[in-house]
């Protein structure tokens, strides 16, 4: 993974001051969002959710879902745990699911990848979409949300975006290049609402045929 750990940036790596971080900034709501505006569209019985953090997403999801959240951080995924500790059906694994064999990965309706794409090169983006799409139950979905550079967005959007950890930001049509062939469709939806501060996200839908 590909992202800047010095400076300012590194304290994000500690979950208290991330969870603090990503509340003032709005980007726990825009996670709500997305559950209300997209998730809902389809099913959610098993969701994997990768790069899941300390999984403030879980809070949003149906009650009924089966949750697999990934990540490469193990001090998040300790605070996931206990954040969600009596949270029935839910698995929090420190992994690089792009690691892992096939059949490790469990089988899903969703698979949610939210803030990860901008933080690896298009090789490793391209066989972590191809590895979640054979896990994908036909009809299922896969919903990515990563910043984005865009014509005639904010300058302080702009600049905020430029500051990011990652180092792989891209335009929404790099985003949708990505996207393997394989899946039946995809839309991808450039959004400056989401967040509490001016910042541009790419929302893409990928779904797999049925």
């Amino acid at each position: 993974m590909d992202q800047i750990t010095t400076g300012i940036r590194r304290v994000l790596s500690l979950p208290i001051v991330y969870d603090t971080f990503q509340t003032v900034v709005g980007a726990v709501a825009s996670k709500r969002k997305v559950c209300e505006q997209y998730v809902s569209r389809g099913s959610s019985d098993i969701v994997v959710d990768v790069g899941c953090g300390t999984a403030d997403i879980l809070t949003f999801l149906p009650a009924s879902s089966h949750y697999f959240g990934f990540d490469l951080s193990q001090s998040y995924i300790d605070a996931a745990k206990k954040r969600h500790a009596g949270r029935p059906n839910s698995s929090f694994l420190c992994a690089d699911l792009n690691e892992m064999a096939p059949d490790a990965m469990p089988p899903c309706d969703l698979a949610i990848v939210f803030g990860v794409l901008h933080h690896i090169n298009d090789e490793s983006a391209r066989r972590l979409m191809e590895n979640l799409h054979d896990r994908l139950a036909p009809g299922g979905r896969l919903i990515t949300v990563d910043p984005t550079l865009v014509e005639g967005q904010a300058r302080i959007a702009r600049e905020l975006i430029k500051r990011d950890r990652g180092q792989h930001v891209r335009t929404p049509e790099a985003y949708e290049a990505l996207v393997p062939a394989r899946f039946q469709g995809h839309v991808t939806e450039v959004r400056h609402d989401m967040l509490y501060i001016p910042y541009s996200l790419a929302v893409t839908v990928c779904t797999k045929a049925a």
